[in-house]
């Protein structure tokens, strides 16, 4: 073979001097005893989850488990901020359920989730086909969830409630029966179980109806970010946190609260806060897995998957595992 003609002007590097180490002196952070272990048919979820590699979201799932299963028994916080696309995916059911069971003692929503929950509990259905009704202009004019919603949060002002609480005695009087337990707010609402909603004014299809009340709305979502606060201190030494499909108001939502509560002087260390989404956003990765760590201990997680999937399995996990 010839000699090569470059136009460059420079030669490759030489490796014949590179210095090499034995694999066996290296080592490596991926190791055998780390994989996955076969399933045995029979074993049950327990055994479906003691067989995860313990190599990245694997222990992550199960020390959210464990995080939860500790913060029962501890009688801590365990706190579910979510948005509109949980309720979405019909998830409401499970969620009721843990809270029945103590795996859930409060819940905060941005304001789609709450829409979306209040649809289900009139009529049985919900989400609309945006795209058949945006060119006329009838996207977002249900006249029932308009009117109802913005009747109860406005009532509630009147009587000191926040608008997840006005809209669950809303439900108690106007939820379909046959659809009312599908309701998170409803069931939340009959179980005493808080419901925090938080708003962003224009963000909501309610707000363009003419029954709006900008002023209840503005002083319903404010008491329940109060209230919110209020949830946030009982997470001190050993709640847990998640925030479950939402990427920008409840991390913003959470963020706040963290600051707010310790600024009055309560404690608020180590707690855990986990993130499930089919997409880690900015927001939910540095408001809710990483500052609120910052100097006080904890954890934060980040699972990515889908609603639909990641959230029966958490609660199929907790149930089968209950003490």
């Amino acid at each position: 073979m010839g000699a090569a003609v470059s136009k460059y002007g420079i030669e490759p590097v030489d490796f014949a001097d590179l210095k090499t180490v034995s694999l066996f002196d290296r080592g490596g952070k991926v190791r055998v005893e780390d994989f996955a272990r076969v399933y045995e048919k029979g074993s049950g979820l327990d055994g479906w989850l003691q067989s995860l590699p313990a190599i990245l979201a694997g222990p992550d799932f199960r020390d959210l488990v464990r995080a939860i299963e500790a913060a029962r028994q501890a009688g801590k916080a365990i706190l579910w901020g979510m948005g509109g696309h949980v309720i979405k995916c019909g998830l409401a059911p499970v969620l009721i359920d843990l809270a029945k069971r103590g795996w859930a003692t409060g819940f905060a929503m941005n304001g789609s989730g709450a829409i979306h929950d209040f649809e289900i509990a009139l009529a049985g259905w919900t989400s609309e086909d945006v795209e058949a009704v945006l060119p006329d202009g009838r996207f977002g004019s249900a006249e029932e969830t308009g009117r109802e919603m913005n009747e109860a949060i406005s009532a509630g002002r009147a009587q000191g409630l926040g608008i997840g609480e006005a809209l669950g005695a809303r439900l108690a009087e106007r939820a379909d029966p046959r659809y009312a337990a599908m309701s998170l707010v409803h069931e939340a609402y009959r179980l005493n179980v808080p419901v925090t909603v938080h708003v962003a004014i224009g963000t909501d299809t309610p707000h363009t109806h003419p029954a709006a009340d900008p002023e209840a709305l503005g002083a319903g979502t404010h008491r329940d970010f109060r209230l919110f606060c209020t949830l946030v201190t009982q997470l001190d030494g050993g709640g847990v946190y998640i925030n479950a499909g939402s990427a920008v108001v409840m991390p913003e939502v959470f963020l706040k609260a963290v600051s707010s509560v310790r600024n009055l002087g309560y404690p608020l260390a180590g707690f855990t806060t986990a993130n499930l989404d089919f997409l880690q956003h900015y927001r939910p990765r540095v408001n809710v897995v990483q500052r609120p760590h910052a100097q006080a201990g904890g954890r934060g997680i980040a699972l990515t998957g889908h609603h639909e999937l990641l959230i029966p399995l958490l609660a199929a996990a907790l149930i089968e595992g209950a003490r």
